[in-house]
């Protein structure tokens, strides 16, 4: 009865959003800016810009309010409008330098020991990773994003998308052997 009752209360504010009630989309922002602002860091380092970004995804995200038609779920709808952003962000900054080639690279990488990582850490290593290769790595591993889909937004080659991705790959796993030695004290 509960679930029911808090999808009934958000399909009321999207409802009221529609209409411009301030408070409407002051509840719905309330509700969905956590997470959000969350999706937004897995592609922008800084907080502040990750900030500034979601503040103009959620300003796109009421102006195209009309267009959310109740076929899936809000918070997908507002999240495909967030990566959109960062995207955005990326390519007016001209921040994303993309590559389609692969250096030599051993092709049998050793695979990392299953090793407990609180999330900071994480997205402090997906943060040192170069743009592109960032990018494309968070469509991909996190978003779920097929590589055609990620070539079109990020207007690029299909080949490009997987080489960025295979090369994102290879760095986080140097990243995670290097604090394993650490750990271990063999480095």
């Amino acid at each position: 009865m509960k679930i029911v009752t808090l999808h009934k209360l958000e399909q009321q504010r999207i409802v009221d959003a529609i209409a411009n009630s301030r408070v409407a989309q002051k509840e719905l922002y309330e509700l969905h800016a956590p997470k959000m602002l969350s999706i937004c860091r897995y592609y922008v380092k800084d907080v502040q810009e990750a900030e500034d970004v979601m503040l103009t995804a959620f300003f796109k995200a009421f102006q195209k309010l009309k267009t959310f038609t109740n076929e899936g779920n809000f918070e997908g709808w507002l999240r495909r409008i967030m990566v959109n952003e960062c995207v955005s962000y990326y390519r007016k900054k001209k921040k994303l330098l993309l590559t389609d080639t692969i250096e030599t690279i051993s092709e049998h990488i050793e695979k990392t020991i299953v090793t407990t990582y609180d999330a900071a850490e994480i997205q402090s290593l997906i943060d040192e990773l170069p743009k592109g290769y960032k990018m494309v790595f968070v469509l991909y591993a996190i978003e779920g994003y097929k590589h055609q889909e990620i070539a079109k937004m990020l207007e690029v080659t299909e080949s490009t998308s997987k080489t960025q991705l295979f090369k994102a790959r290879k760095m986080l796993q140097q990243k995670l052997t290097h604090l394993k030695e650490k750990e271990n004290g063999t480095r």
